[in-house]
């Protein structure tokens, strides 16, 4: 019976031995087990804490992505601002280009238009020109002529008193004849008397044929003035139109363009200063015109008063 007690004491000291290897044995796992929680939480924390800077990290930068977020969008505004601005000037400048254009293609078609008509006013000046040189020629002609005239005028005025000095001569032997002769030597005076009379009527005659013929030539002269001045003021005219026409015409500059308008301007002035001084010389020869008229008159009246003298004295009278 002690045998069994101790045999049944070995076999609880056995399984107490093994539940104690056991619980050591599960110990040691709890242990290891404690120890990986405690090193997984230690990790945890750490992580933890990682993640907790890591969240202040991404809030700060948070906060600064909403702040350049919203520089972004006031700057995104005043791009868009400006687009719009961009987009309204953009139109604007596309109208102007497109009126530029049409105003080019205007200024085209004015540039031709005016070129040729420079060109047409370069050929009627130069035709102008060529006129009023003709005009010049037959001018210093009729004032050939007219001095001409003038000068045989004075050459008959010069005439015309030398027959009125022959004429007083007469009047005056006729007065002589009238107090110192009787009947009959009166008669024989009155052949001698009529043969000067004679004399003097065919010398008025011929002076007055070269008083017509001078007047036909001063009346030729003033009809050769008042054509040419009528053809100057054709011309003069012609040339204020085409002056006119060329200040209406509107050409952008160029080189050329002033060139052309810098020789049509010489050549103006040039016809300008020709027609002012073929006009001075048209009112002189007018005037020297008007003179020899009035000499003319004077010149047919002395001989219309010498032709009335010589008709007196040429009177048959009683005995």
């Amino acid at each position: 019976m002690a045998g069994s007690v101790v045999t049944e004491l070995k076999a609880k000291m056995l399984s107490m031995r093994i539940q104690v290897e056991s619980l050591s044995k599960e110990i040691v796992d709890k242990e290891n087990t404690l120890e990986g929680e405690v090193k997984k939480h230690t990790m945890a924390e750490a992580e933890v804490a990682s993640l907790q800077k890591r969240i202040r990290q991404l809030e700060d930068e948070l906060e600064s992505t909403e702040t350049r977020l919203q520089e972004a969008t006031a700057k995104l505004e005043e791009a868009s601002k400006a687009a719009d601005e961009s987009d309204r000037g953009r139109k604007v400048l596309e109208n102007r280009t497109i009126a530029d254009e049409e105003r080019i293609n205007q200024l085209e078609e004015q540039l031709k238009e005016s070129t040729f008509m420079a060109e047409d006013a370069d050929r009627k000046y130069d035709e102008a020109a060529r006129k009023l040189t003709i005009t010049e020629v037959e001018l210093e002609r009729a004032e050939s002529r007219l001095e001409a005239a003038e000068s045989r005028m004075r050459e008959l005025q010069a005439i015309i008193q030398e027959t009125s000095g022959q004429l007083k001569s007469l009047e005056h032997h006729e007065v002589q004849t009238r107090i110192h002769v009787s009947g009959t030597s009166a008669t024989a005076a009155r052949p001698a008397h009529n043969n000067l009379g004679n004399r003097v009527q065919v010398k008025i005659t011929e002076l007055e044929e070269e008083l017509r013929i001078v007047g036909n030539n001063v009346k030729s002269l003033e009809i050769s003035e008042q054509e040419a001045a009528q053809r100057e003021e054709a011309y003069e005219e012609n040339i204020r139109d085409l002056t006119e026409r060329l200040k209406a015409v509107s050409i952008a500059p160029c080189t050329e363009r002033h060139a052309c308008h810098l020789q049509t301007s010489k050549q103006r002035t040039l016809y300008e200063s020709k027609l002012a001084t073929l006009m001075e010389k048209l009112a002189e020869a007018e005037d020297r015109a008007q003179e020899s008229e009035r000499l003319v008159n004077t010149l047919q009246a002395d001989a219309d008063r010498l032709e009335g003298k010589i008709n007196q004295s040429s009177d048959p009278r009683p005995t």
